[in-house]
């Protein structure tokens, strides 16, 4: 019989300020629902959704980068920390060239530089990993952002819609973007507006692989994501997990082998998947 995890974890709020779009779910089949919305493409009559996700262990999280967190002078310490790493980075890596500009932000995110983009993923189930991943948030509700890329396009720059236009493409690589934009500065003054670009990194190692990676970057390093896109609701829905819910995604996650070991190839990984799993699932209870 199921756990009353309400009962487990009695102290569990919901302190998640709603938006229109949000889908609350409350059981597991409600999930696998919201997981897959708006994901039927009627032209090619198949489930080929134009979503990517991001999943936070607290709903009240804002869409706020490594940079931002950084604090201080973020802004201006923003061209420091990539110049710096460029410099350093050449002699420590055996990832290929790093003079492109793109490919270097892609590398400094992948290795934990502060910088203005935010990690996505193409898979629903990849990002609700991210959202039931850390035990000590189980008493929050978690979420995930799921924006709509290819409608995210209606809002670029002209020079950026060409590039897509060229190559026949709905999505941004690294190479696509390197001749158009060598530069943060290049990037900020495409248009006055604000816009925001998802784009693919190289496949340097197999986290990016594993865990069907993208990026995101707005064109103004202040500019808070979630701030833009609920100027756009059309753009964007999120699903709501209550934190009674956790536990379930989690341990059906886990057999359905979406964990730390897989998502972070490696000993870390391993760890960090070994340390969860024999956890107890309240405190005060043992495990062996």
């Amino acid at each position: 019989m199921p756990l009353d995890y309400q009962l487990i974890y009695p102290k569990a709020v919901s302190d998640t300020v709603s938006l229109p779009n949000d889908l609350h779910v409350q059981n597991w089949a409600e999930l696998q629902e919201a997981l897959f919305h708006d994901a039927y493409e009627e032209k090619l009559r198949r489930y080929r959704s134009p979503y990517v996700y991001r999943g936070l262990g607290q709903a009240r999280y804002d869409l706020k980068t490594s940079l931002m967190r950084l604090g201080g002078n973020y802004g201006e310490v923003e061209r420091h920390l990539i110049r710096n790493f460029r410099k350093y980075a050449k002699r420590i890596t055996s990832l290929g060239n790093i003079d492109s500009f793109w490919d270097t932000l892609a590398i400094a995110q992948h290795f934990g530089l502060p910088t203005r983009l935010l990690d996505w993923t193409y898979s629903p189930y990849v990002a609700l990993h991210f959202a039931t991943a850390k035990l000590s948030q189980f008493e929050q509700d978690g979420i995930i952002w799921a924006v709509n890329h290819e409608k995210v396009i209606d809002f670029l720059p002209d020079a950026l819609k060409e590039r897509l236009q060229e190559e026949g493409s709905n999505k941004f690589t690294t190479d696509l973007l390197n001749p158009v934009c060598k530069s943060w500065r290049d990037f900020d003054t495409l248009q006055e507006e604000r816009f925001v670009i998802f784009f693919e990194p190289p496949s340097f190692d197999d986290r990016i692989v594993n865990q069907f990676a993208l990026f995101s970057a707005m064109s103004d390093v202040n500019g808070l994501l979630n701030e833009w896109l609920t100027q756009h609701p059309d753009l964007y829905f999120r699903i709501i997990i209550p934190a009674a819910l956790k536990w379930e995604v989690r341990d059906k996650l886990d057999q359905a082998n979406i964990n730390e070991r897989v998502l972070f190839p490696g000993l870390e990984g391993l760890s960090t998947w070994l340390k969860r799993h024999y956890s107890p699932r309240y405190p005060g209870e043992a495990e062996c």
